[in-house]
């Protein structure tokens, strides 16, 4: 079972395959995802301190160029299905936003 480390919170227990931003909301972890986990949105972004968050797909980088997001390290939690173990740093949440945290992402 990989272990997720979020910067400043206990590790959490992951589901092989789960998607990341779910695994976070699901264990009470404060993270944003506006658009309900469809890549377009940008706010689920965390940065991957280390481990393996696998490649990224075509939705993952499209987005990422339109709002210009660079840094390699900055991924969608909506688009990483979780299958190693991940160190992370929320980005945006709902309490430094003042953002109701959006549709619950799909499955």
């Amino acid at each position: 079972m990989p272990t997720i480390q979020v910067e400043g919170k206990p590790s959490i227990d992951a589901e092989e395959g789960k998607k990341l931003v779910l695994v976070l909301e699901d264990s009470g972890v404060d993270v944003l995802h506006r658009c309900g986990g469809n890549a377009r949105c940008t706010t689920c972004a965390v940065e991957v301190l280390s481990g393996n968050a696998g490649e990224m797909g075509e939705a993952e980088a499209t987005v990422r160029q339109n709002k210009g997001i660079e840094d390699p390290s900055v991924r969608l939690s909506c688009q990483i299905h979780v299958h190693d173990d991940l160190s992370v740093r929320l980005i945006k949440t709902v309490a430094s936003t003042g953002l109701d945290a959006g549709p619950r992402p799909q499955d």
